[in-house]
């Protein structure tokens, strides 16, 4: 079953819980999240790790010392061992959200932030660029993060990511129903948008068709607790 989780960080947390939970990942994990000169960059990739392995252990039931990731050839990164496993991650401004099931998943989140808009001419399909172009000023923005989000958790399902040219394929939101076409055959693919902050938006892209209600939302605290209380 599809699930989807997602922690709200705050600017810090106390320095022994940050201590303790880069105890429990593997040394070149430990390493590279050190190597951050920005603490907020550190945390975020921080609390990235601990999300999935609270993930792993509360849908599989696998010991943090037994979780092993790996990466595909495209760089997507998997459990290893357990095939009907599927995860994404995604993180933006202060929130870092984790999508799983039994099939193909990807999730992206973005802050709504001022853009320059004719990227979407160089990025986006032309059937996009006109949609987005054609809406009240006031709209803009938002649609573009909606498609934004929306093409990137189909790129992160798909598990190509960037080798798959972002205007082969295309997005139409009409209604709240999304339409989605692509050049070449693929997989069935399904979407979902989730309300999970005003200044954010998110999309999920996956295998399944049933989608969950809503977001499992929690601190980082309770799911550091969760994770390494056994």
């Amino acid at each position: 079953m599809l699930e989807i989780f997602g922690i709200k960080l705050k600017d810090s947390i106390e320095q022994d819980v940050y201590e303790r939970a880069l105890s429990f990942l593997p040394e070149e994990k430990m390493d590279k999240i050190k190597r951050f000169r920005r603490y907020e960059d550190s945390l975020m990739s921080l609390t990235a790790e601990i999300l999935i392995r609270a993930v792993v252990r509360f849908k599989l039931g696998i010991k943090n010392e037994s979780i092993k990731f790996n990466r595909t050839a495209y760089g997507k990164p998997y459990l290893e061992d357990y095939e009907d496993f599927h995860f994404n991650l995604s993180h933006s401004g202060s929130w870092v959200v984790c999508a799983a099931g039994s099939k193909a998943v990807g999730i992206d989140v973005e802050k709504i932030k001022e853009i320059d808009l004719n990227i979407a001419k160089r990025f986006f399909s032309k059937e996009e660029a006109d949609d987005l172009f054609s809406k009240k000023e006031d709209e803009k923005i938002e649609y573009f993060f909606d498609l934004w989000t929306l093409k990137e958790s189909y790129i992160k399902a798909d598990g190509r990511g960037l080798s798959l040219p972002l205007n082969s394929f295309s997005f139409r939101i009409e209604n709240e129903n999304i339409i989605f076409t692509a050049e070449s055959e693929q997989a069935n693919y399904f979407f979902k948008k989730y309300d999970i902050d005003r200044e954010y938006k998110l999309a999920v892209c996956s295998m399944e068709s049933q989608f969950p209600e809503g977001i499992h939302i929690k601190s980082f605290e309770e799911v550091f607790e969760y994770l390494f209380s056994y």
